[in-house]
């Protein structure tokens, strides 16, 4: 299990990773895209329908 997190790690502090994780805070501060990603969590979790 170390492996793969020592992996996130390394990806993380790659520029792809560091994009990805630039791209995923913007999405966060967006209150539409928030709205979006708790419904589709809410749906994924089994919620109401």
């Amino acid at each position: 299990m170390s492996g793969l997190m020592n992996r996130l790690k390394e990806f993380g502090r790659s520029p792809q990773g560091r994009k990805l994780t630039d791209q995923a805070r913007r999405a966060a501060a967006d209150p539409r895209k928030r709205e979006q990603a708790r419904r589709l969590l809410g749906k994924l979790r089994g919620g109401r329908h």
